[in-house]
């Protein structure tokens, strides 16, 4: 019986106990109505409503922050559960105190939870204040950050907090502890503090060994301690001289988690970033750190973030990265989502404003024409406010510094349309250009605004750089292919569609620079041309440069922009500046682009009468370029019509004239840069330097024991060899005033005739054939049944002028040989002997005497025909070609000059001496002609 009732009472209390599950976590009591929300806990739900409507957004258990605050429907499950459970032990309630007091509404006892957690929150402040043990103020900072995070904490509490000994006491943790949680959450009180009062700022910032820790912890890994060093405000040397460079970038790309704290680390990060940055040296270095850490896109990611201040800092941050290197600011075009700053733009203060345009125009300098006008109609579009009213506003009390570059911008935003008759836009925009411009009283303003000018035009390169004068240089015949658009991708493009693109890039660069130059040069009937014309007389190199380059431009664009009297205004203004600069300036990019100034008015009657009157003055220039571009051969036709004006327009002047009479003939002479190299018949080789109208002996040598009878020179090689009576053939190496024999080729015959490659001489022998000699010692005969007089050698093949008037071709790789002309037997039994062969580009020209017709004739070398000849009674034995004119030496002393346009007669030179012109070279420019003679005279002349 006794153990019966002993089972009975243990039953009984088994019953009595109810499962956990059963029981709400707030009110303590079995649930009457649970509800399951999102994290997974159940709550009575007069219970969590009350808790919700307290103002918490948290999980009571577990402190996740609720996404959505709309309690769910009633957990019927458990429900069912409960009361079944209740219907098995009927005494529970009984047993305890009354039903209805056990399932009524949990107020009273949320708020005894709230005063027993506000009481441990109470202790755990005491336990970061007073305990000496380092574990107990770590789980107290633990609790006290708990707390801030699940409640609205109270004035009371909030006030407690920022006392001094609580504020000490955090940094104490700092100072000691290891825990990375702890110090987590002491860097998030202390940051979240500092924001409510900034005494706690000052409190943690006059005491340098306390910012000396916080700054170690982050670059240590804390990451969350950068909005504690943001809020410190240091300097920016002081920012400099900590090194955080590296641990803000770090931040910066590092994916944040859900953030808790007031401001976040990365934004932190980004505007210490910026304020580092500065305009230093460091700040490049830093610029540099940023592009190669690939740390632009998350830098991007700022300019849509909520505080305007981050945004206003990855501008600055992303400005200087372009700066530093001009080719990022293709992905930061694509990818930078603007509306945001555009939006911040009447937010911010007048510095920040200024960085915000220089970023957006910088922006703009892509090399894709299409792409610049998207993103300039996406700022012309995009803000709240009129994009270009705020530039306006802004422009009408900018500092004289930043004027150009804002007036530049607003043009460009104003040209996006057809340009319109009136627009208040672009006329206050000229204004200012043309206000800085002129004034020399700020030079600075004034380079801006002619550099602004120039860029204006509308091409750059990949990074940026305008490109205006290189498509000048082009559009003279200089620099070829420098404005061929890139391809913006490796996608699945084929060669039409990159073709198309490229079409469409240079119909928009066309269409951009018509506009843009009517804008410039119609404003105020070409006033702008006033203070270009002055810039061009200006000191300052880079004021210069740009003005001239704009002068030229806008001069140039003229001839295809609407007749309005406008072309007057600027030959006014800028012809006799081109002439001037054409006449003086050594650069030759310089005198391409003073000729692409000039040409603009050479059609004008005004600017022909003008030009013509500087005829001899712009005459050498025109000389100079009329090999590289064809514009000044044009120019040089219309200055010179007739032949009686041909003739002055190929004047040569002589400009030396020595005698080495005492060495016997000149057999042979060479031109290297500045130098001439002649080949005596004693032997002697002598090296002379051109100084103006003076020939100046330098070396002269006698290694060779008979005459010197060829020179030639491998200029990629620095190498002379000389080719002589004595059966040798000597290598030289150029010297800056001397030659030094470095190799003897004894060769077993003379050498008549020699022309060289890298890899084989050729030369004529005493007798019959051709000698071709390798430089490994190697030697052969070739086409040895002819008798050859002279000889040349271009791209491996080789030209031989014979006795019998024959001329052949012999392809050294094969030594195969063909016929271009096939030659013809003795007339009136004399030798009709081919006495000279030159090569120019793709024409041949031999000279011989007049028995079959001509003296000279021209054979074209891709068919082998004669194109053109030249009739002389001169007997001919040597000839130089230039791309202008041929020269013909002979007997007599004489050497003939023709134009190869027109194949007439030009002009005749004499030596004034009875003699034979044995050889003749020309300088790399064509513009001088030396003559070496049978009596031993060196001769010049200059055009």
């Amino acid at each position: 019986m006794e153990e019966s009732g002993n089972n009975g009472l243990e039953s009984g209390e088994m019953h009595n106990t109810h499962p956990k599950d059963f029981v709400c976590p707030i009110t303590c009591n079995i649930f009457y109505d649970p509800v399951t929300i999102e994290t997974g806990q159940t709550y009575e739900r007069s219970a969590i409503q009350e808790w919700l409507d307290r103002g918490n957004s948290t999980c009571p258990i577990t402190g996740q922050k609720l996404q959505n605050t709309q309690l769910p429907k009633t957990n019927y499950v458990l429900k069912r559960l409960i009361a079944s459970w209740l219907e098995e032990n009927p005494n529970f309630v009984t047993d305890k105190a009354d039903s209805a007091a056990v399932l009524t509404s949990p107020v009273s006892v949320i708020s005894q939870a709230s005063i027993n957690r506000s009481m441990e929150v109470r202790h755990a402040i005491s336990n970061i204040v007073s305990s000496e043990v380092l574990e107990e103020a770590e789980s107290a900072v633990l609790c006290v950050e708990r707390f801030w995070l699940e409640e609205n904490v109270d004035v009371e509490i909030q006030h407690m907090l920022l006392k001094p000994p609580v504020i000490n006491g955090l940094v104490e943790i700092l100072i000691n502890s290891v825990d990375l949680q702890a110090l987590r959450a002491t860097i998030f009180l202390l940051s979240e503090l500092g924001f409510k009062d900034a005494a706690v700022i000052q409190m943690l910032t006059r005491v340098e060994s306390d910012v000396d820790c916080i700054v170690t912890l982050f670059k240590s890994g804390l990451m969350e301690a950068v909005v504690l060093i943001y809020r410190f405000g240091l300097s920016i040397q002081c920012l400099q001289e900590m090194d955080l460079a590296g641990s803000l970038l770090n931040v910066v790309k590092k994916k944040e988690d859900v953030n808790k704290m007031q401001l976040s680390p990365k934004s932190a990060a980004v505007i210490l970033l910026r304020k580092i940055l500065g305009r230093s040296k460091e700040g490049s270095m830093i610029a540099v750190a940023v592009l190669a850490e690939n740390a632009i896109e998350s830098i991007l990611v700022s300019l849509k973030a909520k505080q305007v201040e981050e945004r206003i800092a990855a501008v600055g941050i992303l400005l200087r990265c372009i700066q530093e290197d001009g080719k990022c600011r293709n992905m930061i075009a694509d990818k930078a989502d603007l509306a945001p700053i555009l939006g911040s733009f009447m937010e911010v203060s007048n510095g920040e404003q200024f960085e915000i345009i220089m970023f957006l125009s910088e922006l703009v300098k892509l090399n894709r024409r299409t792409f610049n006008e998207q993103i300039l109609q996406n700022i012309k579009d995009g803000g709240e406010c009129s994009t270009m009213h705020s530039l306006l506003v802004y422009l009408q009390t900018a500092p004289k510094d930043q004027c150009p570059v804002v007036a530049g911008f607003l043009l460009q935003l104003d040209i996006l349309v057809e340009p319109r008759k009136s627009s208040i836009y672009r006329e206050e925009a000229m204004d200012v250009l043309l206000s800085c411009l002129g004034n020399s009283d700020f030079p600075t303003a004034q380079i801006s605004a002619a550099e602004t000018i120039m860029s204006l035009q509308g091409r750059f390169s990949t990074s940026g750089r305008p490109l205006a004068r290189y498509v000048l240089l082009e559009r003279v015949g200089f620099a070829k292919g420098c404005m061929k658009p890139k391809r913006r991708d490796n996608n699945s493009s084929g060669p039409g569609d990159v073709e198309l693109s490229i079409k469409a890039e240079e119909r928009s660069n066309d269409e951009w620079e018509r506009k843009m130059a009517f804008v410039l040069a119609s404003h105020n009937f070409g006033l702008l041309f006033e203070p270009l014309a002055k810039g061009l007389k200006s000191k300052y190199a880079a004021l210069f440069s740009a003005c001239f380059v704009s002068a030229t431009w806008l001069s140039h664009m003229l001839k295809v922009l609407p007749d309005t009297g406008i072309l007057d205004a600027a030959r006014v203004c800028l012809l006799d500046h081109f002439v001037s600069i054409f006449v003086t300036t050594t650069d030759i990019e310089e005198k391409a682009l003073a000729l692409l100034g000039m040409n603009s008015f050479v059609h004008q009657p005004e600017g022909l009468q003008y030009l013509s009157s500087n005829t001899k003055d712009i005459m050498r220039g025109l000389k100079e370029l009329r090999r590289s571009t064809a514009l000044a051969f044009e120019m040089l036709k219309v200055l010179c019509e007739g032949e009686e004006s041909s003739a002055e327009l190929w004047s040569h002047q002589e400009l030396f004239l020595v005698d080495c009479s005492k060495n016997g003939e000149v057999l042979s002479i060479a031109y290297l840069k500045e130098q001439i190299i002649s080949g005596h018949s004693d032997g002697t080789i002598k090296v002379w330097s051109v100084g103006g109208t003076n020939l100046h002996l330098l070396q002269e040598t006698q290694e060779h024991s008979k005459g010197v009878t060829s020179l030639a020179i491998i200029e990629s090689e620095e190498k002379l060899y000389s080719g002589s009576l004595d059966k040798t053939i000597k290598v030289w190496s150029l010297g800056s005033d001397v030659i030094q024999c470095i190799k003897v080729h004894d060769v077993k015959d003379q050498v008549h005739n020699l022309v060289v490659s890298k890899t084989i001489a050729c030369f004529i022998p005493h007798g019959a054939g051709i000698r071709g000699y390798s430089w490994g010692g190697e030697s052969k005969l070739l086409n040895s049944n002819k008798h050859v007089k002279c000889l040349n050698l271009v791209r491996g093949k080789l030209y031989c002028g014979c006795h019998d008037s024959s001329i052949q071709e012999v392809d050294l790789a094969t030594g195969t040989v063909s016929y271009i002309h096939i030659g013809s037997r003795k007339l009136l039994g004399k030798p009709n002997i081919v006495q000279s062969l030159q090569i120019y580009e793709e024409q041949l020209f031999s000279a011989s005497t007049t028995l079959d017709g001509a003296a000279v004739k021209i054979w074209s070398m891709s068919n082998n025909s004669v194109i053109a000849s030249l009739s002389t009674a001169m007997d001919i034995r040597t000839m130089a070609v230039s791309s202008d004119l041929t020269y013909l030496g002979g007997r007599g002393g004489v050497v003939e000059i023709w134009g190869r346009d027109k194949l007439n007669k030009i002009d005749t030179l004499q030596t004034g001496r009875i003699c034979k012109v044995a050889c003749m070279t020309l300088n790399e420019r064509e513009d001088v002609l030396v003559i070496g003679t049978s009596d031993g005279r060196i001769q010049g002349w200059g055009l």
